[in-house]
């Protein structure tokens, strides 16, 4: 993962509906991963809200490189062909990003349909933040390497029968002066 790492980390992503961006969220979602669970509990009981898991958060899998760092994976020809292509590589016994990328997407169309134009707490991983806002943007599987989703930013998609607008990106500023 070009600029990237197998080791997966946990990052924060608020999807809503139509609502306003002052609108308290109606329900918390994360990755079944551990990581995204610790990171979306405390956003749960700050709204007071149970955590839901949704499977459709998972991060991409990576397979046989679960795991793995960089340095094993140098020379790896699959690995090289992930890093050019990863819309149509699949990691060994992994999935591909546009695999991945429609997993999350009919994930998010269950949401919308389930809540509405509510607005929810959505946490999950870098990538599979990065392929929703790609989607969002028009730049398909590939895009989510032509921007960044640092650790513990919110990004703010809003999301209607009619598409999907980003409405903000990679926010770290209501972490205060210890970000």
């Amino acid at each position: 993962m070009a600029g990237g790492s197998p080791a997966r980390t946990a990052t924060g992503a608020a999807v809503s509906g139509a609502g306003s961006s002052g609108e308290a969220q109606t329900a918390v979602y994360a990755s079944p991963l551990e990581r995204a669970q610790e990171t979306a509990a405390p956003v749960a009981v700050r709204a007071g809200l149970p955590l839901a898991t949704l499977a459709a958060l998972d991060e991409i899998d990576v397979g046989a490189w679960s795991g793995r760092d960089f340095d094993a994976l140098h020379g790896d020809p699959d690995w090289s062909g992930w890093n050019r292509a990863r819309h149509v590589t699949r990691p060994p016994g992994g999935e591909t990003a546009l695999e991945a990328q429609v997993r999350l997407l009919r994930g998010l169309e269950e949401l919308r349909d389930r809540h509405g134009e509510a607005r929810l707490a959505l946490v999950s991983h870098a990538d599979v933040i990065k392929l929703a806002i790609a989607h969002a943007l028009g730049l398909g599987a590939d895009g989510l390497q032509r921007f960044e989703i640092g650790p513990a930013s919110v990004s703010v998609l809003v999301i209607g029968a009619w598409g999907a607008k980003v409405e903000s990106l990679n926010e770290r500023a209501f972490l205060g002066t210890h970000a």
